[in-house]
């Protein structure tokens, strides 16, 4: 059946390095995890969704999400989740797909509705999330006056083939993907704070704390 609106995908296909390893989004904020935090957040903006995570799928049964697989070996990277998410719309009918990250419980509540305005025009809907770059921050940051969310993107379902080629060839980087076919960006603010905060190490998941209370 023919879906109308882009499909929600859950990007939980990383190493969680800096945490210690496992599954980041299991971690605890404000008495539920990362994930859930998540899921609440997206599903009033997105039809159907699914979680892209490697790994055994059964350990996520309590989500009640179906769980894709990267499809590229090696922990390609977040292309890698956001193809297996490209071709499981595909199976559901779908145009599109807005990815999420799995341990960024802040996003906007907002985010496919703009990501989806952002692409108006756009043979092949691409946009990626952006905040301003403030303080130190823009100092250090060369010409560009924005941080990209990688991860937080609208991706058009025509296009997954040449990114799996791509990904076949060696492509990790996100944005070199998306500029190659006139990606564009959509801004976001970052007052009070950066709503695309991801919690990365024992520090952030304090940080996310705070914020939530």
């Amino acid at each position: 059946m023919k879906q109308n609106g882009p499909l929600g995908i859950i990007l939980a296909g990383g190493l969680a390095t800096r945490m210690g390893g496992g599954d980041k989004g299991r971690l605890q904020v404000g008495g539920c995890s990362l994930i859930r935090h998540v899921i609440d957040r997206l599903s009033p903006q997105v039809e159907l969704m699914a979680l892209n995570a490697n790994g055994e799928p059964a350990r996520f049964d309590d989500l009640g999400l179906p769980v894709i697989a990267d499809s590229i070996d090696g922990f390609a990277g977040p292309l890698a989740g956001v193809l297996a998410g490209l071709d499981w719309a595909a199976e559901q009918g779908a145009d599109s797909i807005v990815t999420v990250a799995a341990d960024t419980p802040f996003f906007p509540q907002d985010l496919v509705a703009r990501l989806s305005e952002s692409a108006t025009g756009q043979m092949h809907p691409l946009v990626l999330a952006t905040t301003p770059r403030t303080g130190e921050e823009l100092k250090s940051g060369g010409r560009s006056r924005v941080n990209r969310h990688p991860t937080f993107g609208l991706w058009p379902v025509a296009l997954r083939d040449d990114l799996r080629a791509a990904l076949q060839g060696g492509l990790r980087k996100v944005v070199l993907w998306t500029d190659q076919h006139q990606g564009r960006e959509a801004l976001f603010e970052a007052d009070p704070f950066d709503p695309f905060f991801n919690v990365n190490t024992p520090d952030d998941l304090a940080r996310a704390e705070a914020l939530l209370r």
